[in-house]
């Protein structure tokens, strides 16, 4: 296996890998990750589908990209996936899927259409005082020494970077700042997460710096992913002869361990009907998503709280188990050992009339039932004593909404701190109860919250006790390798497996994880695409770096006369005039700030 970039490789078919029609492929997981690897390996690959077979433990596919009505409960939609132009893979994948909506198109090209048609942004990021724009006016306020932090972690090793937390490499001026504010609820981060991820995704991101603020850097789906992105690729693969074997919770793979060579040897599972297994040949290749997000994810509802489920966790004991037999499988309690650091809840509000949707109209400045855009992603209470942030997505966002419904997602950060109107800790309210908490700071009048939450609204809270365990502080070798040293016919799948540059807690990543294992088994000898290259584009630094300065010029130290001999060197040269474009220095002589019409980085 090998990255590449460009379209020679990017259009290019592969050959039929030698043996391929003799192979055959088991997925523990019905999730993105394993539904993507059984796509790459029957269109690139040229496996043929009825040889593949997708265990899940649930009654229907999707994992973590889920989307569903329950008759009594309402819609529940656990977290939403934001998306941009540049998940190579992702894109490399939805090419070849064809779209449930629009005829004769893919789900890319169904996906690009309707993001060209109505680009997202959001009109109000940030509120505070019940529902107040917080004119946060898209400034990252960062002060100087702030700065020099973002750039020591950019510029740090990776291996600086191990088993660090982020509030061991920022200072108090960095959390007190616009940027923060916007980072951690955008991606879920906190201050005891790793400084890795915080690294990793400063780099991979590097480009959209600029599209924080208002969040025009993200791009979604018509529906929810569920309906959008599973529903699709599920349809193709069903169409491609591919079994699915739904409530079959795989309890362990076995394992034959040489010096030469490791093998996966056989997979067991309990079903309702009782335990049973399969016996792994030499042809038989074993593809597993190891850990879960979503892992005993708790559905409460309009008048009962959701609970923390701390006990027995199959996708994470399966992990255990498997990383019994080697170290290079892995250590699993990195990420599932603290469920108070790894938690937080989300809501799934509808609304069932027209009363709350004019409050949501007043802040986000759109029509929510218009169809299009409405808060272009979150709006964040910075107030909030639980961190709370919501969004709108294009309505309906379920295809069986009513048309007088509209469907919000909520969640906070901080769910054991007692709120600003319930006086409750997110993690004990009932679904009305988190709804009031919304409406307060939606700024409906205190009086008539009790009545919109009880009448006006229903809400499923979700809690998820491993949401963020990826985010875990970690060091090499805690995450295997999506092929391990020596192995000849297993591969590890999702985001908990180990890849270069990427950043967890993306679709894009399970994508590429997928990628991965699918050439690397099968040997397909295609590159996949190499994680979009912003952060060694010299355009995009200059551009990120006056974007996180507010658009302040740099100020050169020293006296006024050597500033200018600088200023004369610079004019009229290549990197005088990037610098002026981008606003870090001047217009000086000759060199003016130009329209930059003569490549895609404005």
């Amino acid at each position: 296996m090998y990255y590449s970039s460009g379209n020679y490789e990017a259009f290019a078919r592969p050959r039929k890998p030698a043996g391929v029609e003799d192979k055959t492929a088991w997925f523990v997981g019905a999730g993105l990750g394993n539904m993507a690897c059984a796509i790459f390996m029957i269109r690139d690959g040229q496996l043929p589908g009825e040889r593949i077979t997708i265990l899940e433990e649930l009654a229907l596919p999707g994992g973590a990209l889920d989307g569903i009505r329950y008759p009594k409960k309402g819609f529940v939609i656990r977290g939403g996936r934001e998306m941009e132009d540049h998940m190579e893979c992702l894109w490399d994948l939805f090419r070849s899927v064809p779209s449930l909506e629009v005829e004769g198109a893919s789900v890319l090209d169904e996906f690009y259409w309707l993001n060209k048609d109505d680009p997202n942004s959001s009109l109000c990021r940030v509120t505070e005082k019940q529902g107040q724009d917080a004119h946060s006016d898209k400034l990252f306020t960062l002060s100087a020494k702030a700065q020099r932090e973002i750039v020591a972690v950019i510029m740090a090793t990776r291996e600086q970077m191990e088993d660090k937390r982020i509030d061991e490499v920022f200072g108090e001026e960095f959390f007190a700042s616009n940027f923060w504010l916007y980072w951690r609820t955008m991606f879920a981060f906190e201050s005891w997460h790793s400084a890795l991820e915080m690294k990793l995704y400063l780099h991979r991101f590097m480009h959209h710096i600029s599209g924080l603020p208002d969040l025009s850097a993200l791009k979604f789906t018509r529906f929810n992913q569920y309906e959008s992105l599973v529903l699709p690729m599920y349809r193709w693969l069903l169409d491609q002869g591919v079994t699915f074997r739904f409530e079959h919770e795989v309890t362990d793979v076995r394992f034959e361990i040489t010096p030469e060579q490791t093998r996966a040897t056989r997979i067991e599972w309990v079903t309702p009907d009782g335990p049973g297994g399969v016996d792994l040949t030499a042809d038989d290749l074993c593809l597993v998503t190891i850990g879960s997000l979503t892992e005993n994810s708790d559905d409460g509802d309009q008048h009962t709280p959701a609970v923390i489920k701390d006990g027995p966790a199959p996708a994470w004991d399966l992990w255990k188990r498997i990383a019994a037999n080697s170290a290079d499988f892995g250590r699993p309690e990195v990420f599932c050992g603290d469920i108070g650091k790894t938690k937080w809840e989300s809501a799934t509000v509808t609304t069932l009339d027209e009363r709350i949707p004019a409050h949501i109209r007043k802040i986000c400045g759109r029509d929510p039932f218009s169809g299009k855009v409405v808060t272009g992603g979150i709006v964040t209470a910075k107030d909030s004593a639980w961190l709370l942030s919501w969004t709108v997505n294009r309505q309906p966002h379920f295809k069986a909404q009513k048309p007088n419904e509209i469907v919000v997602w909520v969640y906070g950060l901080f769910v054991e701190t007692p709120g600003d109107y319930v006086r409750k800790p997110m993690q004990d309210c009932t679904g009305e109860e988190i709804t009031a908490e919304w409406l307060y700071h939606l700024g409906v009048p205190e009086a008539d919250i009790a009545e919109l939450a009880a009448t006006g609204a229903k809400c499923v809270p979700v809690m998820m006790p491993y949401v963020t365990s990826f985010f875990m502080p970690r060091r090499a070798g805690d995450r295997p390798q999506v092929v391990p040293p020596n192995s000849v016919n297993f591969a590890f799948i999702g985001q908990f497996a180990e890849t270069t540059r990427d950043t967890i807690f993306t679709t894009e990543y399970s994508v590429r994880t997928a990628m991965e294992a699918a050439y690397q088994l099968l040997g397909i000898d295609r590159g996949v695409p190499e994680v979009f290259n912003s952060t060694y584009d010299i355009r995009y630094l200059l551009k990120a770096t006056s974007r996180l300065r507010d658009g302040a010029a740099v100020d050169l130290p020293g006296p006024n006369f050597l500033k200018g001999r600088l200023y004369d060197r610079l004019d009229n040269s290549q990197m005088g005039e990037l610098l002026t474009d981008f606003g870090l220095i001047p217009e000086h002589g000759g060199t003016r700030a130009r329209a930059r019409l003569d490549d895609a980085v404005e």
